[in-house]
């Protein structure tokens, strides 16, 4: 990232945010920050008081702005999303605009410009999805991907992780505000199961993607499983549970690499690589023996890895601000 022109949109979320702040300290040329949150961009502005970050204020369904906010980047990471499941179910096509749509938006005029690497921020939940959210993000993914059959100069690539743990929206600021107004935890299901990464890890992961895609590769980082119950229990022990049953497009566990997807998989130490299923691409550095074993999945509960109610408490401790 070092003397390059970084090109973020949904720069004003929380993975944007704290990408942002990291690529600060890589010493880039300038980050165009593009969202459509002017309340985020003015804030965000103010904390960061850096001359090397530029606001753009757009949304990725208008192509005309995004491709003139685009000119100059070398690298565009691309998290603009609409990603609250029950929000997407009840409002679908506001949903398809942006994460389909807008990320053919993105496609588009990072061809246009000729852009080097288009990194695009995926989901577990685009892993068989049941919901219409995990649904246009597999869309966006085939999108991503597809780009690697044209022969060109752009090399589009997809990162695929699971829960980001403490970002808007996600569990754990939620049942510490439960747990504080009702003196009880609502939990869909004691059996579910979700993976749980760090932003800190999310922001490095893509570094490591940006640094190492050679282009249609599905990066899916391994990370730790844990069941709600065990976040809840985390959270607020003292609390009492309600359970209320799964709600609309939810899933008891989340998928990031299915059986169909184990035909392409590829081991590496701390991740694996879902290449295209076109015969004709080469990969450097990937062998056959990296290749996973016939019937391999990648689910949250059979992993191999979890992370208990005692782990979280130490790291909610060193977190506080989660």
């Amino acid at each position: 990232m070092k003397n390059k022109v970084l090109f973020i949109t949904g720069g004003t979320g929380s993975f944007g945010t704290a990408f942002v702040k990291y690529a600060l300290t890589k010493k880039p040329k300038k980050i165009i920050i593009f969202s459509r949150d002017e309340s985020k961009q003015w804030d965000m502005n103010i904390q960061l008081k850096s001359k090397k970050t530029k606001f753009v204020l757009g949304d990725i369904r208008d192509f005309s702005t995004l491709r003139n906010a685009m000119k100059g980047a070398d690298i565009v990471i691309h998290a603009a999303a609409t990603k609250i499941v029950p929000t997407a179910e009840t409002n679908p096509l506001e949903c398809i605009k942006t994460n389909i749509i807008g990320t053919s938006n993105v496609i588009e005029a990072s061809k246009q410009l000729g852009i080097k690497k288009i990194v695009g921020i995926s989901t577990d939940k685009a892993c068989n999805p049941v919901n219409l959210y995990g649904a246009t993000k597999l869309a966006a993914d085939k999108l991503f991907v597809a780009e690697s059959n044209v022969k060109k100069n752009n090399l589009f690539s997809v990162v695929r992780y699971g829960n980001v743990i403490g970002s808007r929206g996600s569990v754990i600021p939620f049942f510490k505000e439960q747990s504080k107004k009702f003196s009880q935890i609502p939990i869909t299901d004691l059996k579910m199961t979700r993976f749980i990464i760090t932003l800190n890890q999310a922001v490095k992961f893509v570094d490591y993607v940006i640094q190492n895609m050679q282009g249609g590769e599905i990066f899916v980082k391994k990370l730790p499983s844990i069941k709600i119950l065990d976040i809840a229990k985390a959270v607020s022990p003292s609390s009492k549970i309600k359970l209320i049953g799964i709600r609309p497009g939810e899933k008891l566990y989340e998928q990031m690499i299915s059986l169909e997807d184990s035909e392409h998989t590829y081991e590496f130490k701390d991740h694996y690589r879902i290449l295209p299923s076109s015969k004709d691409i080469k990969y450097k550095s990937i062998s056959k023996r990296q290749k996973v074993k016939k019937k391999f999945s990648y689910s949250s509960n059979n992993n191999k890895d979890w992370m208990d109610q005692k782990h979280l408490k130490i790291w909610l401790k060193k977190n506080p601000d989660y």
